[in-house]
């Protein structure tokens, strides 16, 4: 079974699109590109990854995909509400990496941006083309993406990056609790990734995260919870060996095989990755 990070990222920077790098976050405020990832996870023992827009630029993302064996899949963009998105979606199909899309919910200000008739027709264009649907939502939009999610039974969802719970000041219950609602919802994955960027980014512990995983775990399941480093992202918080830590560590209590599902194999049914 490989092993597939399902979650990164490349980009060139650029400062004027790149607003939402804040002064603290200085360090990844340069190019992240093919050459500074392959080592890493090669290092790690990954077979390979999941690249996943972090702007509106498919094309940039299909061609290293194209360049590249180790991308195994990518997460691209498009405007849902657009009238003619089924179109784009049938244009878009010829690039066999293509595997899902992303829309930058979490800074929309109608937070409710997902229930909205043009968005959920977009959404609805998906599954004839056999895509996946990543949402990236902060906590406040939970009730909202299970009303959105329960719309779609079909469709497959993965909630990123544990919907970025407030790790930092150990806020777990309702979090927890708005989580637990999706456990019925077997279309619906998730990614443990992102955590330590929601945590103290200098003083975070393993420790700190383990409520948090055990709430998902306990609601998706070893065969719907993926591996995602979010790197580069996370190296505001660590190096990739650190975030890689904490899960390994916490993940030595299970078996063999649902460690090799966490670590690549829902990720390569999820998205349908060839190895």
């Amino acid at each position: 079974m490989p092993r597939i990070d399902a979650h990164q990222h490349f980009w060139q920077y650029d400062p004027v699109r790149d607003t939402w790098f804040t002064e603290e976050m200085s360090v990844i405020r340069r190019d992240f590109l093919p050459q500074h990832l392959q080592p890493i996870l090669e290092k790690n023992g990954f077979d390979g990854c999941v690249l996943v827009q972090a702007n509106e630029d498919n094309d940039f993302l299909l061609e290293i995909a194209g360049k590249h064996d180790f991308v195994k899949g990518v997460v691209g963009w498009v405007e849902f509400q657009d009238e003619k998105v089924a179109e784009q979606l049938a244009y878009l199909k010829q690039y066999k990496k293509l595997k899902g899309f992303r829309y930058i919910l979490q800074s929309a200000q109608d937070r409710a941006l997902m229930l909205q008739p043009a968005f959920k027709r977009g959404i609805g264009a998906l599954r004839e083309y056999g895509y996946t649907y990543d949402i990236l939502i902060y906590p406040d939009q939970l009730s909202h993406t299970l009303e959105f999610v329960s719309a779609f039974p079909d469709q497959p969802f993965v909630i990123d990056h544990l919907a970025k719970p407030n790790i930092k000041e150990g806020k777990v219950d309702e979090w927890a609790r708005q989580m637990k609602a999706f456990q019925s919802h077997e279309n619906v994955y998730c990614k443990i990734s992102g955590m330590v960027t929601e945590a103290d980014w200098r003083n975070w512990k393993k420790s700190d995260f383990k409520p948090y995983l055990d709430a998902v775990v306990e609601t998706f399941g070893p065969k719907r919870i993926l591996y995602g480093s979010d790197w580069p992202v996370c190296l505001v918080a660590g190096a990739y060996e650190e975030v890689l830590g904490i899960v390994e560590e916490y993940f030595t209590t299970f078996s063999r095989d649902e460690q090799a599902l966490f670590f690549g194999g829902n990720a390569t049914r999820f998205y349908g990755l060839n190895a």
